[in-house]
C-alpha cells in the first residue's frame, strides 16, 4: 500500500471519528432541551426568560382597545334605547292617569248634577252597595267600592253620592260616583276616595243612588 492511500485512509477516518462526535454532542444537547430534571420525558417548552415575538399577521379581528371602544358604545345605545323606552312607557301611563281622573271628574259631575234635583236618598239604593278598601291597598287613604248593578231589564244610568261622617255623625266631606249605560244585569265597581287626612277617622255612608 502506498503512503499516498495510507493518507488519504487517515483523513477519511478522522472525518468519520469526527463526524460521530458532532452528531453525538448534537444529539444529547437535543435530550437536555427535552428532557426534564427528573429524566422523564416531558413536552418541548421555552426555557425561563425566554421570550418570543409573535407575528402579527397571524392575528385577526378587532384589536382589544378598539373591540372595548365598540362595547361601550353599543352598551351606551342600549341604555338610551332603555331610558327612551321607560320615557316613553311614563309618559304613556300619565296621559292615561290623566284620561282616567278627567273621566272620573266628568262623571262624578253629572253624578252630583243628577242628584241636585232628587228628594229623599234616591230610587237605587238597592241596587248599589259599597266596600270599604284597607288602608293597607289604598296608600293609606280612606276609599270605598262602590258597586253599582243594574237590576232593571233596560239600560240605565246611576248617581251615587257617598258622604264621610265624623264620630258626631256631621258630614265632612260628600263624594260623587256613577255609572252611564249601564246593560241590564251588568255592574261597575268605581271607587269614592276621601280627600280629608287620615285623622280623625270618617265613616263612609251610602247618601244617595239615584238611576236615570
Amino acid at each position: 500500500m502506498s503512503v499516498t492511500r495510507l493518507k488519504g485512509s487517515e483523513r477519511a477516518r478522522r472525518r468519520i471519528l469526527v463526524g460521530s462526535a458532532l452528531g453525538g454532542l448534537l444529539l444529547a444537547g437535543g435530550l437536555a432541551a427535552c428532557g426534564g430534571g427528573n429524566g422523564q420525558n416531558a413536552a418541548t417548552s421555552p426555557t425561563a426568560g425566554t421570550t418570543s415575538t409573535p407575528n402579527a399577521s397571524s392575528f385577526s379581528g378587532t384589536p382589544p382597545s378598539a373591540l372595548a371602544s365598540s362595547a361601550a358604545s353599543a352598551i351606551g345605545s342600549a341604555r338610551a334605547s332603555a331610558s327612551a323606552a321607560a320615557s316613553s312607557a311614563s309618559a304613556r301611563a300619565s296621559e292615561f292617569e290623566a284620561s282616567v281622573e278627567a273621566e272620573t271628574q266628568r262623571r262624578s259631575a253629572a253624578a252630583e248634577k243628577e242628584l241636585q234635583n232628587v228628594k229623599g236618598r234616591g230610587n237605587a239604593l238597592s241596587e248599589v252597595a259599597m266596600t270599604g278598601i284597607p288602608r293597607a291597598q289604598s296608600g293609606g287613604v280612606l276609599a270605598v267600592l262602590v258597586t253599582i248593578t243594574n237590576k232593571t231589564g233596560s239600560d240605565a244610568s246611576y248617581a251615587v253620592q257617598v258622604d264621610f261622617k265624623n264620630s258626631d255623625g256631621k258630614v265632612v266631606e260628600t263624594r260623587y260616583v256613577g255609572a252611564e249605560n249601564l246593560k241590564p244585569g251588568k255592574k261597575e265597581q268605581p271607587i269614592a276616595f276621601s280627600h280629608e287626612p287620615p285623622e280623625p277617622r270618617l265613616t263612609p255612608v251610602l247618601a244617595k243612588a239615584q238611576r236615570y
